[in-house]
């Protein structure tokens, strides 16, 4: 053996078996950490990589056709505090302010009192709680923001604890207006819409759901965006905000006065479809009227009288009568296939021999049934095939929850069509058809006998622009000929001006349409098992001359005496007025004569106002030379018979300035933004001032100005 080899061998076994040792030291560790250690560590390692973590949207606005927010996703919170959190400086800190704290609390949160607010506080101090709620409601995102600057509040959860929790809630600015129409989302908004527009654009409006992760690096969180969310679009409705409230206030007035057990109204634009006001109302348990279903689309009732119309129409384009065809309607009763037809004023004597324009001005059911029977009783299908030719029936797709379509059985369809069927049908019975398919028919009346769906939503938005509109869809270009287009619509303009429809008519324009009043089935029980309740209705548009908008009212109540034009067309003449002086302007064009003044007193002052106030009403002036500006334009005006002119004149500085032929507005601000203290005496322009233009101005001064 070489010299020293043997030392050489001892220190090689020495270190091979230390490192043996390490190995096995290192095996062992792991299989402890893997096994004994597992949960220990899983918890570490979830306190620093937090993966896949859904970031929901923020959902679109539910926009009104005249620009108002109807319904937005808006923030909430609940805040608490961790008394546990910045240790001992914080909690030095805190009672230092508390006072303050508790203060700036009591301000934005009222109801609690400022000693209330410091005994709570005082309390989770001493529990030392990590989560305590420091006020019970949900807030604001403003109320949430003025907490946020309050002293120890204002520092990062970790040093001073506090911190939030939000929920996303969706809010109607408008409150229950076209509440059903709009829709409900559920509670926990993750779990989407209930019902309406909601539900029905659900996919549009909730956007795309993003992923996160959470991950610690060097001592910091951070929140990794692995798939972005994208938010919502918005959808701009057909709705608008004040039509629907002129419709919701004249249904439920009336709702109230009948004590009636619910009432629908709904408003549409003739040439488009576009449904302006869609009103819901029922009779809660508290006596007061809510929107609890979208009855407009759902209610699928017989509509009575309002259907004889269609019943016309079609007799009409059969060519079998004109609206001088007569009928002997007798004393108001007919027996017709082991039944007693009768009119509304059998018990008078009846109507007598009357042509088809005054059977429909009386809604006679004597001579819309006997009309109906003598041309269609050896085949009944011929009269179900006349009606769907109009499109009454054709399922609109509206995409509601809860929408039903017409149920318009003729012989092929329902097995139980006897003898008495036909003439029933005729004047409403034996069908059942929701209120906005009968609006629906009546608006291709009025549209030149072009029917168009419905329509709740135009348009498509994100951050202001529009991505896609929707165009009006026709459902039938043309119900009927011209012939009997121009025959119904002169018989349905005299029903409203000599006929019982006279309470829905209007002294400022003219207005066609049909009253309805029908017993209400109760099923298999009968029309009177429990007494009789009626549904009382009336259908229109208006003007008649250039139909604008169409309408219905129905309104169902518990007892009689019934009547679809006092009960539900003076409902009609309330939404139509205020709809007409609200919606309807005429060209000022048509209001000149060689008379008028046709240039208006303009004052000094801000002449920008003036500026854009002729620019819109084209008053021939110089207007377009005035620049458009945020801040006043000062400036004189003069003007002639036949012109304008406007001249700015900054006013001096450092002087006081001239406020003659001013409003009490312009002069007030003008002076007052110099540091002058202004007294007014009278009312309208500025004739003398105490201070005289152009003199020294010192700041502090009173000046009184007189008007005239």
């Amino acid at each position: 053996m070489i010299p020293g080899q043997k030392n050489i061998m001892l220190r090689y076994t020495f270190i091979v078996l230390v490192m043996a040792l390490v190995a096995i030291a290192i095996i062992v560790k792991a299989a402890f950490v893997m096994f004994a250690e597992r949960q220990y560590w899983k918890e570490v390692a979830d306190r620093f990589v937090k993966e896949n973590v859904i970031v929901h949207p923020t959902r679109g606005n539910i926009i009104s056709a005249d620009g108002k927010l109807m319904a937005s996703s808006l923030p909430e919170y609940k805040i608490y505090m961790d008394f546990k959190a910045g240790g001992v400086k914080k909690d030095t800190m805190l009672m230092n302010h508390l006072t303050e704290i508790c203060e700036g609390l009591h301000a934005i949160f009222p109801d609690k009192s400022v000693q209330e607010f410091r005994r709570h506080l005082l309390n989770g101090r001493k529990s030392k709680s990590r989560n305590f709620l420091i006020y019970p409601k949900r807030i604001s995102y403003i109320e949430y923001k003025e907490a946020k600057r309050l002293p120890v509040f204002n520092l990062s959860k970790y040093k001073g604890g506090f911190h939030e929790l939000a929920f996303n809630q969706r809010k109607k600015p408008f409150g229950s207006l076209a509440m059903r129409t709009l829709g409900d989302m559920y509670p926990d908004m993750a779990q989407g819409a209930k019902n309406g527009l909601e539900l029905t654009y659900d996919s549009i409006l909730k956007g795309q759901d993003g992923i996160t992760h959470r991950q610690k690096v060097m001592n910091k969180y951070l929140n990794i965006v692995d798939k972005p969310a994208v938010d919502g679009c918005d959808i701009i409705t057909t709705i608008d905000v004040d039509m629907q409230d002129i419709a919701e206030k004249a249904l439920t007035d009336q709702l109230k006065r009948l004590n009636a057990v619910a009432g629908v109204a709904v408003v549409m634009e003739v040439g488009t479809g576009n449904v302006k006001a869609n009103v819901n109302m029922q009779r809660a348990g508290d006596g007061n009227y809510y929107e609890m279903r979208n009855a407009s689309v759902s209610n699928l009732m017989e509509p009575g009288s309002t259907f004889k119309t269609a019943s016309i129409m079609v007799a009409m384009e059969d060519k079998h009568i004109t609206p001088d065809y007569e009928v002997d309607t007798g004393n108001g009763q007919m027996y017709m296939y082991g039944s007693w037809m009768k009119d509304w004023n059998w018990h008078h004597g009846g109507y007598g021999k009357i042509d088809v324009t005054r059977i429909l001005e009386v809604s006679s059911n004597v001579g819309v049934s006997a009309i109906i029977d003598k041309f269609y009783k050896d085949n009944p299908q011929r009269f179900v095939d006349g009606l769907r030719r109009m499109s009454i029936d054709t399922p609109l797709h509206l995409g509601f929850v809860g929408e039903a379509s017409p149920r318009i059985l003729g012989p092929k369809e329902r097995k139980n069509f006897s003898r008495t069927s036909l003439p029933w049908m005729s004047i409403g019975y034996e069908t059942q058809v929701p209120p906005i398919y009968i609006l629906n028919f009546y608006n291709a009346i009025a549209n030149n006998g072009t029917m168009v769906k419905p329509k709740f939503v135009k348009a498509i938005a994100k951050n202001g622009e529009i991505l896609e509109e929707f165009p009006t869809e026709v459902v039938n270009p043309k119900i009927c000929s011209d012939t009997t287009l121009t025959m119904i619509r002169t018989i349905l303009r005299k029903v409203v001006s000599q006929g019982l429809a006279k309470p829905a008519g209007s002294s400022q324009f003219s207005v066609s349409g049909k009253t309805g009043t029908a017993q209400i089935s109760q099923g298999k029980a009968g029309y009177k098992s429990g007494g009789v309740s009626y549904l009382v209705s009336f259908c229109g548009y208006f003007p008649s001359e250039n139909p604008k908008y169409s309408c219905i009212v129905q309104i169902h109540i518990p007892h009689g005496p019934a009547s679809g034009g006092l009960q539900a067309g003076s409902v009609f003449s309330r939404i139509a007025e205020r709809v007409y002086a609200k919606h309807l302007f005429f060209d000022l064009k048509h209001a000149k004569d060689s008379t008028s003044v046709l240039i208006p007193d303009i004052k000094n002052g801000d002449i920008g106002e003036a500026a854009l106030v002729l620019r819109h009403l084209d008053v021939n002036s110089n207007s377009k030379t005035i620049p458009v500006s945020n801040q006043p334009v000062w400036g004189r005006a003069h003007h002639t018979d036949t012109y304008a002119e406007l001249k700015t004149t900054p006013p001096p500085t450092k002087l006081v300035p001239s406020v003659i032929g001013m409003g009490a507005k312009d002069a007030v601000y003008l002076l007052e933004k110099n540091g002058l203290k202004v007294r007014m005496k009278g009312v309208g322009q500025v004739k003398t001032q105490s201070l005289s233009p152009g003199i020294p101005l010192h700041r502090g001064q009173t000046i009184v100005i007189t008007l005239n």
